[in-house]
């Protein structure tokens, strides 16, 4: 008599782990996943690896000005980067303590638009870069018409595309090659900002 009234509170023990459980299964189904739950992971995957060639691109960029140019510090042309007029893309929608999917990929699509005007801009700097620069913007249009579709799968894409936005005018050879060091920097930085955030959510 005494076995079955020892093993009563083990009973109870396993029927309230029990009731504890489906609770909890239950309060899990109905709270919101986070953000990723709404992204792919073959998406983003596809980003991380576009990521990753476009920033391979432009470090090549960046040597090929340095090695050739001596233009190798970005920081020593900020200013006149600010008169020629060359904008760096916010990515602000994107930061993990404010992050919002959807206004995270129109920044990041919108960014992406600007770059692809920017490095179509820089056409003609000079040979010894100018097939690396077709790559880099041929990248980045790749990149944009990914975020672009993905969207629209969301649908959530903007009712009509991003522009460009006014782009530099060159006056000079120096200032192209200039243009094209903060072009690099401005877009490396950017990637690295968006690399983080696909990170997060895959």
């Amino acid at each position: 008599t005494a076995e079955p009234a020892a093993q009563s509170p083990m009973k109870l023990m396993a029927l309230l782990l029990l009731v504890w459980h489906s609770a909890l299964w239950t309060v899990q189904e109905a709270t919101p996943l986070g953000p990723a739950s709404s992204l792919p992971p073959s998406f983003l995957l596809q980003c991380l690896e576009q990521v990753r060639k476009i920033r391979a691109d432009g470090a090549v960029l960046q040597e090929r000005l340095c090695a050739t140019y001596k233009l190798c510090h970005p920081e020593e042309l900020v200013l006149l980067g600010h008169s020629l007029g060359i904008t760096q893309a916010p990515l602000s929608s994107c930061s993990s303590q404010a992050l919002e999917v959807v206004d995270c990929l129109h920044q990041l699509h919108s960014g992406l638009v600007l770059y692809q005007g920017l490095l179509q801009a820089l056409a003609g700097t000079s040979p010894e870069v100018a097939s690396t620069l077709d790559l880099l913007h041929l990248d980045v249009a790749d990149f944009a018409i990914n975020i672009w579709q993905q969207m629209e799968d969301m649908g959530v894409a903007p009712t009509g595309k991003p522009t460009q936005g006014p782009m530099p005018t060159f006056t000079s050879a120096f200032q192209r090659r200039a243009g094209g060091v903060l072009v690099a920097s401005n877009l490396q930085s950017f990637l690295e900002q968006a690399y983080r955030v696909l990170r997060y959510l895959a």
